[in-house]
């Protein structure tokens, strides 16, 4: 179940949304996305192109957004004040166009309108995320490669690549369309901060999930964190523009978050360590949002023993796991910028502040785990936001990927003032 807060804050809720689809064998995932955009509130018109039309049916996507699909038989009529793209191009808050297929693409860079939905990209100013898919060969071929790097740099646009996997025509590599659950991501995204690519050319370093510190080989000490947080500030990021390294614990999240990270998995506080320590230079700012273990067994057991021998070990000795967020505050590398987390119960902020004069971060993000929409497996989140001179900022109760746009945007300004405060 989503939380309320959640649920009241949900970019999509009433949001007009153009879908356009074109000829790939892609269409297919279209109608289950189509109904959970209705489901959240949206509303939701189809266009296809006429290939996409012997893919995927027209009545059953007309039936799942409760609107009418438009096909290229529509484009004209003498009944018709105005031109159909004209009236869809205006009609339309935020656009999606999955699949993206190689024709569409050159249809579109070129400046062709001779489909409804070709002319109607051609017209709206509003935001698209375009999600391609196509043969492997065919995205590799020059003329595609050449298209697709003309429209990295069309404003309003947020250009999706396709994922790595088996294609329907049997072919293992690249040309996959993004899961249905990353273009709802992403969607949410453009709702939430625009096509803008403000993060290109930065490169950031998220730590997220949590550790499990091995009492043998069966038992461990860990923590309820999902990694949820620290997963959609690492898609966001990318959403934005940036290269993304993400080193995480074990995950409980859609899987489809994940696509076009660079992803470093790790168990271990020790693990963490050394991933953080590999990766630290070649980064312009880093997101710790791993949740740590802070104590782990001194001599953990290779094997798993009975009660009383686990008793026993346990009670032999703990050490503490290294303070890792101090640690990459110690190894700075030139301007880099640096945000941690802390997760408190009670009186947070008194905490937090302590917290932050002991790590020497940039920033500090700080948030109840006893309190609802907030803390540990929660879609939402809230707390304070703790910067340079004293600075506090009360983060109301939002969604996730809201609050992680809003770091994102607390580490940009930071970067752009070279880490001064």
């Amino acid at each position: 179940m989503r939380s309320e807060a959640a649920r009241l804050s949900d970019p999509l809720a009433g949001k007009r949304i153009l879908v356009g689809i074109s000829g790939s064998i892609a269409a297919v995932k279209l109608p289950l996305l189509v109904s959970a955009l209705a489901k959240r509130g949206a509303q939701v018109r189809c266009v296809l192109t006429p290939s996409a039309a012997q893919l995927v049916s027209p009545v059953a996507l007309a039936s799942l957004s409760r609107e009418r699909c438009f096909l290229d038989a529509d484009q004209w009529s003498h009944t018709a004040p105005r031109p159909l793209h004209v009236e869809l191009a205006e009609w339309a808050e935020l656009v999606l166009l999955a699949p993206l297929s190689a024709t569409t693409l050159g249809r579109w860079v070129h400046g062709l309108g001779d489909t409804l939905l070709a002319s109607t990209l051609l017209a709206t100013e509003a935001p698209v995320l375009a999600a391609a898919a196509m043969n492997t060969a065919m995205w590799s071929a020059p003329g595609v490669r050449a298209n697709w790097t003309q429209l990295q740099a069309f404003e309003r646009v947020l250009p999706l690549g396709p994922a790595e996997g088996l294609l329907a025509c049997d072919r293992q590599g690249s040309g996959r369309m993004a899961e249905p659950a990353l273009l709802l991501l992403a969607l949410e995204s453009l709702a939430y901060r625009g096509w803008r690519r403000d993060w290109q050319g930065r490169r950031l370093l998220v730590s997220a999930g949590p550790t499990r510190e091995w009492l043998d080989p069966a038992r461990c000490v860990s923590n309820p964190s999902t990694g949820r947080m620290g997963v959609l500030l690492a898609q966001a990021a990318r959403l934005r523009g940036a290269e993304v390294q993400l080193v995480h614990g074990p995950l409980q999240v859609e899987p489809a978050w994940l696509e076009g990270l660079e992803l470093h998995p790790i168990n271990t506080g020790a693990e963490l360590q050394a991933a953080l320590r590999q990766l630290q230079p070649g980064v312009d700012a880093i997101a710790m949002a791993a949740a740590v273990a802070d104590h782990r067994p001194a001599r953990p057991l290779s094997h798993k023993p009975d009660k009383a021998a686990s008793a026993e070990a346990m009670a032999a000795g703990w050490e503490t796991v290294p303070d890792l967020l101090r640690e990459l505050v110690q190894r700075r590398c030139g301007q880099q910028v640096i945000l941690g987390f802390a997760a408190h119960s009670g009186d947070v902020l008194p905490q937090a502040q302590a917290k932050f004069a002991r790590k020497g971060c940039d920033l500090l993000f700080a948030n109840p785990i006893d309190q609802p929409d907030a803390g540990f497996g929660s879609p939402a989140n809230q707390g304070w936001l703790l910067g340079p001179g004293d600075c506090v900022e009360r983060i109301e109760p939002m969604a996730k990927l809201a609050l992680a746009h809003r770091l994102l945007d607390a580490l940009l300004e930071r970067l752009s003032s070279g880490g001064e405060g």
